[in-house]
């Protein structure tokens, strides 16, 4: 048991449980903003896809009327300065296709906001406000890999715009991976009390520093059910790190997928269940490949941190830098290995050619491109794959009726595997000829044909 570990007690008495989170407030609270875009909507339902039991974004429309045709909306959304020269931190969704946005201070300040960064990816945007050479209050980033299940938190927003305000919880679970709310799926989830308009807003931990940033809650009504969840401060960073410097959001690349180690292979070896990834595919010279990586091997943690699905090691991987080496600890060849892997770009090779499949081919209307890591890691897809993405299908098309479907990832034709669109650009195929297509669709991988 660490240090760390050891200095979590419990209260000893009733009376040690008369306490205060006033100075973390007080200190804190200055440095989360209100944050208002204006956006174009065209909707048909004041809900749409928020409607039942579903996870809810958490800005709070202020115009609800207009269904059915282009209108003009004001969210609301919560935000949190991170440096004293006005870069503020908010999620992608609160700014996303916003015409103007407004930043207004807890002192009642209001400045135009410049989207530095937006990264839909991990639904985080950065934003920067001018105020003059005046410095502003900030939030000092913690390291959300310090948190434990059970640890008190503080989450500062404005809900429902009513101004601000504070709730505490407890961390009810960590590296929930499940949730699809954002590409790298790996949030912090609380019961402290998050509404409506928290969203982009701060979690503190008990020592004040922001340790994730509020992105949505788990409810039946839009209201708070003690299912919330944020991004931690740990992906947030990398993102502002890109912002600082100035540069596009590059992520690191290691040129591996993997997939559950199965239940009865983990009680043959004595792993628990939920422990371990297979290495499925080594993308050939890649960094995994370089250092030695094997399709077969059992990947036990990265950098120590234990890796029970293949989110987890996207997480992990996502939150290193270009050039950093990473540490896999793997089971291969009836050996324990410590395999040092230096993270390198994502090579846009083969390159993508976006090309739509003329009439005569089977798949026609259907816009294509052959699947590099580089593209890989633009569309949130498994960057050791190889094949084409499918970028576009149109309505009644050849390649609509065939079954293709926007996402979907081309792997191999009739038994013949496809890497780039010049091997498929050219398909011809007799009428009533039998063809057979191994395509991956959300993860799962599947065959679509004829005959």
């Amino acid at each position: 048991m660490s240090a760390a570990e050891e200095a979590r007690t419990a209260p000893p008495s009733s009376e040690a449980v008369i306490f205060s989170f006033a100075p973390i407030v007080a200190r804190t609270a200055p440095a989360v903003v209100n944050i208002y875009a204006r956006k174009v909507i065209r909707t048909q339902s004041p809900t749409g896809e928020l409607d039942g039991f579903a996870f809810w974004r958490l800005f709070r429309d202020t115009l609800l009327f207009g269904y059915g045709r282009e209108r003009f909306e004001n969210s609301l959304g919560s935000g949190v300065i991170v440096e004293p020269d006005g870069l503020i931190v908010t999620n992608h969704h609160v700014i996303r296709s916003a015409e103007g946005i407004v930043v207004a201070l807890a002192d009642g300040r209001t400045f135009p906001g410049q989207v530095v960064l937006s990264d839909k990816r991990t639904d985080i945007a950065v934003l920067r406000i001018f105020t003059r050479g005046d410095p502003l209050p900030m939030i000092r980033f913690g390291d959300s890999d310090d948190l434990r299940i059970g640890d008190l938190v503080v989450a500062i927003g404005n809900p429902f715009g009513i101004g601000q305000t504070v709730t505490t919880g407890i961390v009810s679970a960590l590296a929930r991976t499940t949730v699809g709310i954002a590409d790298f799926r790996f949030f912090i989830q609380t019961d402290a009390a998050i509404n409506p308009g928290n969203s982009g807003g701060a979690l503190l931990s008990i020592k004040g520093e922001l340790v994730g940033i509020n992105t949505a809650i788990h409810s039946r009504s839009g209201g708070s059910q003690g299912l919330g969840f944020a991004v931690p401060s740990n992906m947030v960073r990398t993102v502002v790190d890109s912002a600082v410097r100035g540069r596009p959001l590059l992520r690191p690349w290691v040129g591996l997928s993997a997939a559950p180690m199965p239940p009865v292979l983990a009680n043959l070896i004595g792993l628990p269940p939920q422990s371990a990834l297979i290495a499925t595919i080594v993308y050939p010279g890649g960094p995994a490949d370089r250092a030695g990586l094997k399709v077969g091997d059992i990947i036990l943690s990265i950098n120590d941190f234990p890796v029970p699905d293949f989110q987890s090691l996207r997480y992990r991987i996502a939150t290193q830098t270009v050039g950093d080496t990473i540490v896999l600890r793997v089971l291969g060849g009836g050996a324990m290995k410590a395999l040092e892997i230096t993270l390198a770009p994502p090579p846009d090779v083969p390159a993508r050619n976006d090309t739509w499949l003329p009439n005569l081919n089977p798949f026609s209307g259907a816009l294509v491109a052959s699947l590099s890591p580089a593209l890989a890691e633009e569309f949130g897809l498994d960057s050791a794959l190889s094949g084409l993405v499918v970028l576009e299908v149109q309505s009644g098309s050849s390649a609509a009726r065939a079954g293709l479907r926007e996402g979907d990832i081309i792997r191999a034709f009739n038994g013949r595997q496809i890497r780039t669109v010049e091997e498929i650009v050219d398909v011809r195929l007799p009428r009533f000829t039998r063809w057979k297509m191994l395509i991956i669709r959300a993860g799962s991988t599947m065959f679509i044909g004829k005959g």
